[in-house]
Parts: structure tokens; C-alpha cells; sequence
């Protein structure tokens, strides 16, 4: 197949330019340093203080007895009665429906917590896969304090190491509810997936 004469020169230019790189002005720097400084406070503080500053919604527990009693008072003040769960270890103590579409709220773990932004690391090689923290209106988390890290870049290395190579076909960072403000430049939640997510982080 003939190529065009302004693809050529688009892909001459291309090639030039591959064969002489300009060089990186910092190079001793370049992808090994983060451009953020290091936490101040305990990686558990500071997700917390970003987390619900993203309206999230934040309990911390000292073991799993805890953490159970917390999120059943939870359920029962809302008077959430049908709540899906596909997480082996939690399914059989919260679970009580399998219609993810109807459901009250969703339970599900996570890959790892990132303290700078607050956000929520899921995969689709989750027992929960790709869908149970968007359709729900409300998405309960359940991590443990050694899954923290500081910074993005931490938990994607984490992953590559923990999957060796084969990484999950969707990695997402949820980071607080659903929210927009595209309309008339109003910030509305809830409206492309949960309106309220909580994280209930469990001392490991």
C-alpha cells in the first residue's frame, strides 16, 4: 500500500527524531524521585485527612471484631437491607442479596489505600472484578493498614510486583464519591457511580 507523501514526512520526522533523543535535563532524577515530599504524619493519618476531604466517608478499626461491629451498626442505622458482597472472607457476614443492580450498598476489599490522594486502588482480579464499587449507590471498603502507601507511583509498583508482569485488565483509583460539575458548574455526587463511599481500615 502506496503511503501518502505527508504520512511519509510525518513518519521521517519520526524517525529522526528517535535517532537523535534530546537529552533529559535532569537525568540523575528523572522517574526515581518523587516530586512530592515525603509524609509528615503516619500514612494512616494522612489518608484519613484526604479521604474525607474528598467526602469520604472514613472509620478506623483495631481488628476485624472491630471493624464488624462498626460496619453492622453502620447498616443498621441507614437501614440498608440488601447489601452484596462477593468478597469470600466478608460474604457470608454481610451478604444478603445477589442483585448488584437493586442493592443498598456494596462491600468490597481492595488492592491498596494511596494516603497522598485518598484513593481506593481496585482491580479487576478482585473477588469483587470490575463492577460492584460503580453500580452500587453506596461502596463500603474494607483495607487493612498494610496496604497503605504513600503515593501513586508506590501502589502501581506494588501491583506490578504482586501480579509479576501479568497485570489485571482494569486498574482503578477511586478516589471519594461520584461527582461532577458540569452542570452549570455546580458540584453534584452520585451521579456516575456511588454517592457515598466508606473506607473502614483495619489495624493488620
Amino acid at each position: 500500500m502506496a503511503t501518502s507523501p505527508a504520512k511519509e514526512n510525518i513518519l521521517k520526522k519520526i524517525r529522526q527524531a528517535l535517532s537523535h533523543p534530546v537529552p533529559l535535563p535532569f537525568p540523575q532524577s528523572e522517574g526515581t524521585n518523587s516530586v512530592f515530599k515525603p509524609a509528615a504524619d503516619d500514612l494512616e493519618i494522612v489518608f484519613a485527612q484526604e479521604f474525607t476531604h474528598l467526602l469520604g466517608k472514613f472509620a478506623f478499626c483495631t481488628d476485624e471484631k472491630d471493624m464488624q461491629q462498626q460496619l453492622q451498626q453502620l447498616i443498621d442505622q441507614k437501614k440498608w437491607t440488601k447489601i452484596f458482597c462477593c468478597e469470600d472472607k466478608w460474604n457470608a457476614t454481610f451478604s444478603n442479596t445477589i442483585d448488584l443492580a437493586g442493592c443498598d450498598a456494596s462491600i468490597t476489599g481492595c488492592e491498596y489505600l494511596i494516603a497522598r490522594t485518598g484513593s481506593i486502588v481496585l482491580s479487576a482480579a478482585q473477588q469483587s472484578g470490575r463492577t460492584v464499587s460503580v453500580y452500587a449507590p453506596i461502596h463500603i471498603c474494607i483495607a487493612y493498614t498494610d496496604q497503605l502507601v504513600y503515593d501513586v507511583k508506590d501502589g502501581l509498583q506494588l501491583i506490578k510486583e504482586k501480579y509479576a508482569g501479568s497485570l489485571p485488565s482494569l486498574i482503578t483509583f477511586a478516589t471519594g464519591p461520584s461527582r461532577t460539575a458540569d452542570i452549570e458548574k455546580t458540584l453534584v455526587t452520585g451521579v456516575h457511580g456511588p454517592k457515598e463511599v466508606y473506607c473502614f481500615l483495619v489495624e493488620s
